[in-house]
């Protein structure tokens, strides 16, 4: 069998000889539980392996990829599956959510955490002792993924960079089922791809990062009607020039469905949310937002000084599954064009069926390289824009169009670079935008170490770097 031969499927024997030598599940289609172990956040998306492992430490993960190297399958591995871009059909599926450890270092400041744990958790433990991680605006999202893609916090990222660049180091199974402990100085090349690279060189199993004194900050949402649109998106746009680093925030244009667990202004109605996180005194925060409570009358005024534990609240991403499809680009400029452009599209009588549309403000720190170089790929990028469209395949062609129209419009200004945790399925199988999207000398990089770590491409379910 190769891995142009995926459809072959894993006999009873074969799992039963997997299962004796790991303590998690080991389910083939139709087994009571595979469903459950295959389940993805995008209900558009499913995942068919011909077998998964829930794996319950590290020494699953490696028989896992033994019994895959094996048999030559390719190998996919998820923990909640927010990034899924393949249905991995005759592969074999790693699921982590089994491996949950977590261990709070208040001295040394750090945490390490193994491959299932999602923010929340963490966020939780490190509160309790006054510290906070570079978590993003999903706290349910599972720690391993969010990292390897670099990790974009609404919080601490302008003054602190991406959650990659805070990383101490990793334990990792790569392609020979080996588990290595890998650090900037044991295995450079390996750990600068890692870091950037999302799953291409290895099964992350566990990892330990940097921890930050912070419980609590002046944050939260401004929801304003969407027919102010034109004069909230420009006053931000001026706005956000002159922010310093200790201030982020975001702009999203909504359509929000008309859920019974959203508050009644905002129950189906058309606003923009304007986000904001202050890491410097809430008097200050008070001050510098001003401007932007007096574009336009609030629908609802969300913003003040809020735990860490609750920082989800800032973008109230939607925490349950939902069909979906998803674009995005990265803009070297927002100028007033720009924003024309997307009051265009976006505003009151454009009839857009987008759930979504928003624009987060970079710079600062993200713009750094920190002391350990990495493979994230985005730094000197002012601006991200991101939309998604919520419904059932059947509107794959009309949702896709009114993102493909938003992405061409916002072309004059958009760079082909991107922040990874951001990609979409779209671009998950062209290795010619995959190149963009590092940039050319960081591809190459990166498929060398590919070359060095997996050079049978059996991490490939994914947005995949091939073998240099």
């Amino acid at each position: 069998m190769t891995f142009d031969d995926p459809f072959i499927p894993v006999s009873a024997a074969e799992a039963a000889e997997l299962a004796s030598l790991v303590s998690g599940p080991v389910l083939l289609p139709g087994d009571e539980g595979y469903d459950t172990e295959c389940q993805i956040y995008n209900l558009n998306l499913s995942l068919e392996p011909a077998l998964a492992v829930g794996a319950a430490d590290a020494a699953d993960v490696q028989a896992a990829i033994s019994f895959a190297a094996c048999q030559g399958r390719p190998v996919t591995v998820k923990t909640t599956g927010h990034q899924q871009v393949d249905p991995a059909r005759g592969g074999v599926l790693i699921s982590t959510r089994r491996m949950k450890g977590i261990c709070v270092d208040a001295d040394r400041r750090s945490a390490r955490v193994e491959a299932g744990v999602i923010w929340q958790e963490v966020i939780d433990r490190a509160a309790a002792v006054g510290l906070a991680p570079v978590s993003g605006s999903a706290p349910l999202v599972g720690v391993a993924g969010y990292t390897l893609g670099g990790g974009l916090s609404p919080v601490f990222g302008r003054s602190l960079g991406y959650a990659a660049d805070h990383v101490r180091s990793l334990e990792v199974v790569t392609a020979d089922a080996e588990l290595r402990h890998v650090t900037a100085e044991s295995d450079p090349e390996l750990w600068w791809a890692l870091l950037g690279g999302k799953g291409n060189f290895g099964v992350v199993t566990a990892l330990e990062f940097d921890l930050f004194p912070l419980t609590r900050f002046y944050g939260g949402g401004i929801y304003f009607p969407g027919e102010h649109l034109a004069d909230v998106l420009h006053a931000w746009r001026s706005w956000q020039s002159d922010m310093p680093e200790e201030m982020s925030s975001s702009l999203a244009v909504q359509r929000l469905p008309p859920l019974p667990e959203l508050p009644e202004p905002l129950r189906g109605a058309f606003v923009v949310h304007v986000r904001f996180a202050f890491l410097g005194p809430m008097a200050e925060g008070e001050r510098l937002i001003t401007p932007l409570r007096a574009a336009a009358p609030a629908l609802v005024d969300a913003v003040g000084e809020m735990p860490y534990t609750a920082m989800g609240a800032i973008h109230m991403d939607p925490p349950a599954p939902m069909p979906y499809y998803d674009r995005t680009t990265m803009l070297r400029a927002f100028p007033a064009e720009a924003a024309d452009k997307l009051i265009e599209l976006l505003g009151p009588g454009s009839d857009s069926p987008l759930v979504s549309v928003e624009i987060r403000m970079l710079g600062g720190a993200l713009d750094r390289e920190p002391a350990v170089p990495n493979a994230v790929s985005s730094r000197g990028l002012p601006f991200v824009l991101f939309g998604f469209g919520v419904g059932s395949p059947e509107q794959a062609g009309f949702l896709g169009g009114a993102l493909e129209e938003i992405m061409k419009a916002m072309e004059p200004w958009a760079d082909g670079r991107r922040v990874v945790n951001f990609l979409s399925v779209e671009e998950a199988t062209d290795p010619e935008r995959l190149s963009q999207v590092y940039g050319a000398e960081r591809y190459r990089r990166l498929t060398a170490a590919k070359k060095a770590y997996d050079p049978t491409n059996m991490f490939r379910v994914n947005h995949n770097i091939v073998p240099g």
